[in-house]
């Protein structure tokens, strides 16, 4: 059976958002590059693939379920702040934006009675979770650093660790 048409608009006006969260981390990831602050560099390049991966797997499944695919123009992102605490500010800021639309992708599934694609979001839904912890937590360390620059540069040591393992969606 194929996706419902409101089902298939909601997935691609989604697929935009993550198109757009890739090419917003995309611009922070140059910003850090600006600051010589590599595990800052790093961390962005991985949610770029994540971003990136995201979208992907809901274009598959428009596919996989006989939609059609309807590319939309992407944002110029624009960053907010200069700091690393204000930029992560904003990080967070956008992965509760993606969190809510997200959910709003899952009550169209829901009206529209569409189980298959409740259990596709869930994957999604939970990501969202795991999101806004690891970006909330990286945060919170930043506050607590404050203005030292050893501080800073503990914690872009520790970012430069993070691997992208690619997600398994579904």
């Amino acid at each position: 059976m194929a996706i419902n048409k409101k089902m298939e608009q909601a997935f691609n006006e989604q697929i935009n958002k993550e198109y757009f969260s890739e090419y917003l981390y995309l611009a922070m990831k140059a910003r850090f590059a600006d600051m010589n602050l590599e595990g800052f560099v790093n961390w962005f390049d991985i949610q770029v693939q994540e971003e990136r991966a995201h979208a992907e797997g809901m274009y598959n499944y428009v596919l996989e379920r006989g939609g059609q695919i309807e590319l939309f123009s992407i944002d110029k992102p624009a960053i907010k702040g200069t700091t690393p605490v204000e930029i992560f500010r904003q990080v967070l800021e956008h992965e509760e934006f993606v969190t809510s639309r997200i959910n709003a992708v899952a009550d169209v599934a829901d009206e529209v009675k569409d189980r298959a694609a409740l259990i596709f979001l869930n994957w999604y839904i939970k990501e969202q979770v795991e999101e806004e912890a690891s970006v909330g937590g990286v945060l919170a360390k930043l506050e607590l650093i404050g203005d030292d620059k050893q501080g800073l540069l503990a914690l872009d040591k520790e970012l430069a660790t993070r691997v992208f393992n690619p997600p398994v969606i579904g």
